[in-house]
């Protein structure tokens, strides 16, 4: 007797990042339940012969619905950023809660979870960004948060109401290492950056493309190595987010040659943008502001070496999105006296894979197990949520991305369809777009259709990062 699935993915080529192999899929009752050939039958059979079929990606640095100062307001709310995200082929992401100060940090979480309940596409896990490391937070709410299923957090080394000095950046590690925790580092020298950000005011260089110039490459790299220094004398594992250039790089695989425990992550920004693209006419330019800010050629190549070569082991967006048009957003009243007061961010979380397997797989940069390594897998991993994501196995959830390796388009933000009003990738040519988007074995993307239901997302507790283990009291 033959077996019935409800969904049976036929005619594919699977990859993983271990392999690529011919293969068709069972999935039953959101999960994959058989890998071969001839499986059976299904109430649906999808075609996916000349296709791709991997993992749907799992993008885990998203700032999403956050607290953006005062008459600044984030574009995206959780269905727009994950209807984005679907869209792309992304199947789960892991935004932020941002700690407010003075207010417990459960109830924050409690609020974060009401802002994305009934609304998420896909599936969604909360990453913490501590900013206020007082002895309640570090002694009572972090390692009980943990427990629950909050397993990473976030600090920050600049901006102004985040920056953490080098006493709470130790003690944050250290409260880390005795729950289990892995800590994300935002890696720019706050001081250097108010320093030069002075200086160029006072010197009138005050247009968008001087945020470039006031977080040089060096005030990530001394950055870079002092938050490795405090990770060594804790003893303490680390991921040090959006790298941007080479000289970080350098300090980063200095340390992983020394085997220490040091985990890295680039973005779509460092492969495809440089400082030009922020000297636009106008405030053109402001639609390029992020931090660290994009670099040059040569920083662009360190970031494909470090793909290539294993320094990096995830590729995620930072996807923290702002309308240009909008007195909220880049445009604010204040933006044309000074860069500093241009929100920080731009909108990727829809064209990270496609640019990433555009720019990568098809110019034979990385090969297509690289990138389902790099865009799914890994993250699945770092983060706690292997094997029920990030692979396509027995018993994985049926989260998938079926890709059509020859398509072809010119990127616009009708691709994308978050909420801001522009991507920064646009014009850029790419090949390699997915055609269908799978969450637990639901249809949520088709033809470039929104075909799923709102709310079908669902949270996810995490295990404890393999990386970060629970050091015994």
């Amino acid at each position: 007797m033959s077996a019935h699935f409800d969904t049976i993915i036929a005619g594919g080529t699977v990859v993983t990042a271990g392999d690529s192999i011919r293969c068709d899929i069972g999935i039953r009752g959101g999960r994959v339940a058989a890998l071969g050939l001839d499986l059976g039958t299904a109430d649906r059979t999808v075609d996916a012969t000349g296709k791709l079929v991997m993992p749907g990606g799992i993008d885990s640095h998203v700032h999403i619905a956050q607290p953006s100062g005062d008459g600044i307001v984030m574009a995206d709310d959780f269905e727009s950023a994950t209807r984005s995200a679907a869209l792309g082929g992304t199947t789960t992401v892991l935004p932020f809660v941002l700690q407010e100060k003075g207010r417990p940090l459960r109830e924050t979480v409690n609020a974060y979870h009401a802002l994305a309940e009934g609304a998420c596409h896909i599936d969604t896990s909360f990453h913490l960004i501590i900013s206020e490391p007082n002895e309640a937070v570090l002694g009572q709410q972090l390692p009980a948060l943990v427990e629950d299923g909050y397993t990473s957090f976030k600090i920050f080394m600049t901006y102004e109401g985040l920056a953490l000095n080098d006493r709470e950046i130790l003690e944050v590690l250290d409260t880390a290492r005795n729950c289990g925790a892995l800590v994300m580092v935002h890696c720019e020298s706050y001081d250097a950056i108010r320093f030069m950000t002075e200086k160029l005011e006072k010197a009138g260089r005050t247009a968008p493309k001087h945020h470039a110039t006031s977080r040089p490459k060096l005030v990530e790299r001394e950055a870079t190595h002092r938050a490795i220094a405090h990770a060594e004398l804790v003893d303490v594992p680390i991921m040090i987010v959006h790298v941007s250039n080479r000289e970080a790089i350098e300090q980063i695989r200095w340390a992983q040659q020394r085997g220490m425990k040091v985990l890295a992550e680039t973005c779509t920004q460092y492969l495809v943008l440089t400082e030009a693209d922020l000297d636009g006419l106008g405030m053109e330019g402001a639609k390029y502001v992020c931090s660290p800010p994009p670099r040059d050629r040569d920083s662009q190549e360190a970031c494909w070496d470090g793909l290539r070569d294993g320094v990096f082991n995830v590729f995620s967006s930072d996807h923290c999105p702002f309308r240009y048009e909008d007195a909220e957003g880049k445009l604010n009243p204040k933006a044309k006296s000074s860069f500093r007061w241009v929100p920080n961010g731009i909108p990727g979380v829809g064209a990270r894979l496609a640019v990433l397997f555009s720019e990568g797989v098809k110019k034979g940069r990385i090969s297509a197990e690289q990138f389902v390594a790099l865009t799914a897998t890994n993250h699945a991993r770092t983060y706690g949520l292997y094997p029920r994501k990030g692979t396509i196995a027995v018993g994985s959830d049926a989260d998938i991305a079926i890709w059509d390796p020859e398509k072809r388009l010119t990127l616009t933000h009708e691709h994308i369809r978050d909420g801001a009003d522009y991507t920064p990738y646009a014009g850029l040519d790419i090949t390699g777009w997915p055609v269908l988007t799978m969450v637990r074995g639901t249809v949520v993307v088709e033809d470039g259709a929104l075909v799923g239901p709102k709310g079908h997302g669902v949270y996810l507790p995490r295990e404890r990062s393999p990386y970060a283990a629970k050091v015994a009291s």
